[in-house]
């Protein structure tokens, strides 16, 4: 058990710092620093939260023995380098998804892990989701029965992203509609099929070598009877955004509402049901209930486009926040920890891979502690 308050310093400031009040107000936090290569942005943040330790060099906040952890939200082809440096010198690391945009990197954080002895978390939304929290509940009472098949999507446009998103393998980034099809039955991944369909714009194509514009991948879970489905999208497809899952079950299923801010559905044997799913932030600490529902960096307009096309991540921010910093309390293992995070980004990555080869099954590597 640690008995201080855990020092926390967030790295990146666009989706970052939608994280910073909750930490501010979490009983077993201090929001200790920040870090930002534009110096602008830096002192912005820096002086509307109060917040003193201040870092335009990643490095330098990496040898700050005050440090204890480490909340990476940086473009993702930085994620890997970032998490492993940051184990490396040390801290502890919560990091934005995916954890990394390949096997062998995500193979690198779980060794990391292994020789240090520190914890890694992948702040994995939607499995601390509202929805995803009332599902686990149905699932847990009994209310659903035997889980027979799960699906996740997760469509968007990313047109107007920064550039590193242009083009990218719609499956590079599955991790939203991955993780619940994984977490709900506390299962893992052992093999995936995937296959291609349809064409991005040719422009968009030589950045990845990627010429899909819907992705969608069948996944096998471990010693499991189950499998689940995927799909994504993130170019050239007309479709609302939807990140979502469907969980069909002996006694009750889940479906997701197609469209947004309209309710899910749950089918009692063949009789169908709007129903309103419920807020969570009872599972919390007081002092972070209220983030479940309201905006947290500044007025609505300043939001970070993810928080906007997500309807707010289902409130997930301060679940992730508590999960993160009271594992680290407890001494205890988050979830999705370092082997958990590997595997369900390691689906989408051999997905894409397996897309390019025309459907081909492929394993899923082993981690382990």
């Amino acid at each position: 058990m640690i008995n201080k308050p855990i020092n926390i310093a967030i790295v990146g400031l666009g989706f970052g710092a939608e994280f910073i009040p909750i930490y501010q107000k979490h009983p077993d936090a201090n929001m200790y620093a920040i870090c930002q290569r534009n110096a602008d942005k830096l002192e912005e943040i820096g002086n509307a939260f109060g917040i003193e330790k201040r870092y335009t060099d990643y490095e330098e906040l990496l040898k700050d023995p005050l440090v204890d952890a480490v909340h990476i939200n940086t473009p993702i082809q930085n994620h890997a380098e970032q998490s492993i440096a940051a184990l490396r010198a040390g801290k502890h690391v919560a990091c934005t998804v995916p954890m990394a945009t390949s096997v062998e990197d995500c193979k690198r954080i779980v060794d990391a892990v292994n020789e240090t002895g520190l914890t890694y978390m992948m702040m994995e939304t939607v499995v601390y989701s509202r929805e995803f929290l009332f599902v686990k509940e149905l699932y847990e009472s009994g209310e659903l029965g035997k889980i027979q098949f799960l699906r996740g999507s997760h469509q968007q446009e990313m047109a107007g992203w920064p550039g590193y998103w242009e083009g990218l393998p719609p499956m590079h980034y599955a991790t939203h509609c991955v993780s619940p099809v994984l977490a709900l039955p506390k299962a893992s991944a052992e093999y995936v099929s995937c296959f291609g369909s349809g064409r991005i714009d040719e422009n968009l194509i030589p950045k990845y070598g990627s010429p899909f514009a819907i992705e969608t991948c069948h996944i096998k879970l471990k010693d499991s009877d189950l499998s689940a489905e995927v799909t994504r999208s993130l170019f050239n497809t007309a479709r609302q955004y939807r990140e979502s899952f469907d969980v069909y079950g002996s006694k009750k299923s889940f479906e997701w509402t197609l469209i947004e801010h309209e309710d899910s559905v749950i089918h009692t044997g063949e009789s169908p049901e709007r129903v309103k799913v419920k807020d969570y932030a009872h599972l919390l600490p007081k002092e972070i209930q209220e983030f479940t529902t309201e905006f947290v960096y500044g007025a609505e307009e300043n939001q970070h486009l993810s928080f906007i096309q997500g309807s707010g991540h289902g409130g997930s921010h301060p679940h992730l926040v508590h999960e993160f910093v009271s594992s680290l309390v407890a001494n205890r293992q988050p979830y999705p920890n370092a082997v958990q995070s590997a595997n369900i980004t390691c689906v989408g990555i051999l997905a894409h891979e397996s897309a390019m080869k025309g459907g081909e099954i492929i394993p899923l590597p082993e981690f382990t502690f």
